[in-house]
């Protein structure tokens, strides 16, 4: 199907009323990806799936995709993604076919289902934590903002309950080339982060994911920098001691403006509170 021209080159409603009904039917046909947060809330999940599943002949997963999202309690687009991808992580229960149909599913061009292949990962119990970080690196790079949040909520219950193990793992995350690599390393361990759970581990001991900061303590990328500095602002609602210790010894340490940025998104709730 041939995508009109000004549907490629939109930027985007600002608010989920005002997203044209043509690019509504394209996202639930799996068409086009989305290019913003109102697009992408209003994506109908259940369709979309119910048309991929047709397409690739899985006909076999549309009674547990009605059933999950019947049972469903709280629909938020993130806990339909989680449905799906464990609907998709039980629907194939080999490693062929789990592989297979991975491969499937990150090749698509919706963000969506890229993004059901992130819970799809979080989601196969057969796999350690180093085979679901090895596996999800690509898709925590993707080219679409959604797939990249979805890749470090998919994965990151298995850090809160492996948090060593993880935070061991991740160094190579954080020293990686690519920038959204480093930051997914960062973004998977914030103590509290949005749209997850909290990792109380990280809330009293925050010193245990220092040394996977200190990499990224002067990162040239703005999209690292922010994500670093909000883990340092979610530490100071519950270590604030800390918090300005480590501020205080990187601007020692790092006299740059890159570190300097970061402190200041760091200590922005202290500040606050001080004023």
């Amino acid at each position: 199907m041939q995508i009109p021209e000004h549907v490629l080159k939109r930027k985007g409603s600002t608010t989920t009323s005002g997203v044209p009904k043509e690019v509504r039917t394209l996202l639930d046909l799996g068409l086009i990806e989305t290019v913003n947060l109102a697009e992408w809330l209003v994506v109908d999940q259940e369709s979309l799936a119910r048309n991929l599943f047709q397409k690739e002949n899985w006909n076999f997963l549309l009674k547990p995709l009605e059933e999950s999202f019947a049972l469903m309690k709280i629909k938020t687009a993130p806990k339909k993604m989680e449905g799906l991808g464990m609907v998709l992580a039980q629907g194939f229960p080999t490693k062929a076919q789990f592989e297979n149909t991975l491969r499937r599913l990150k090749e698509h061009r919706s963000d969506i289902v890229r993004s059901w292949a992130c819970f799809m990962i979080g989601k196969r119990i057969e796999l350690s934590l180093k085979e679901s970080l090895k596996r999800i690196q690509p898709l925590a790079a993707d080219r679409n903002m959604s797939v990249r949040e979805a890749a470090w909520l998919a994965i990151r219950p298995r850090i809160v309950t492996q948090l060593r193990e993880s935070l061991r793992l991740l160094m190579g995350f954080s020293l990686h080339r690519d920038a959204n690599i480093r930051r997914f390393a960062s973004e998977i361990t914030r103590p509290r982060g949005v749209w997850c759970n909290h990792i109380p581990a990280l809330k009293e001991n925050p010193q245990l994911g220092l040394p996977l900061l200190e990499p990224l303590r002067c990162d040239d990328s703005i999209y690292v920098r922010n994500s670093v500095g909000n883990w340092l602002n979610d530490a100071s609602k519950t270590k604030p001691g800390w918090v300005q210790d480590v501020c205080k010894l990187w601007e020692k340490e790092s006299p740059t403006k890159e570190t300097a940025y970061i402190i200041r998104r760091g200590l922005r709730t202290l500040r606050k509170k001080q004023a």
